[in-house]
């Protein structure tokens, strides 16, 4: 596996996670597939090893944004419960959802996304 384009992939996906709250699956997922394939084999692996990925990555961002004053605390713990259940259910479906589809499905997702925050305010 080639270390160095890993390591740059993990250089962008921390500052756009901090930036702009995205990094896991916006980055990540899609430059994984593009420039580490193999040893990722598909959607699916590259979605696991981000994730994994993502919890430190979400931890120094969160307690950065914290010392910021940039936590809604009260939203936090309510977005929290759900959140973590929907992706306890969405880890599931990915077992039921052939690798194909789940890659059609999240590129049509980041296309909506992103024409909603560009045409939309």
């Amino acid at each position: 596996m080639n270390y160095l384009i890993a390591a740059i992939i993990g250089l962008v996906s921390g500052v756009t996670s901090g930036l702009f709250g995205v990094g896991g699956g916006i980055v990540m997922v899609p430059a994984m597939m593009f420039l580490l394939s193999p040893p990722i084999r598909d959607i699916k692996q590259a979605i696991g090893t981000s994730l994994v990925v993502i919890i430190p990555t979400a931890l120094m961002g969160s307690f950065k944004h914290f010392q910021q004053g940039n936590v809604e605390w009260r939203t936090a713990l309510s977005l929290a419960p759900l959140a973590i259940a929907g992706s306890y259910l969405g880890a599931w479906l990915t077992t039921h959802i052939p690798a194909d589809n789940l890659k059609r499905a999240f590129g049509g997702f980041i296309i909506l996304v992103g024409l909603r925050l560009l045409l939309w305010k």
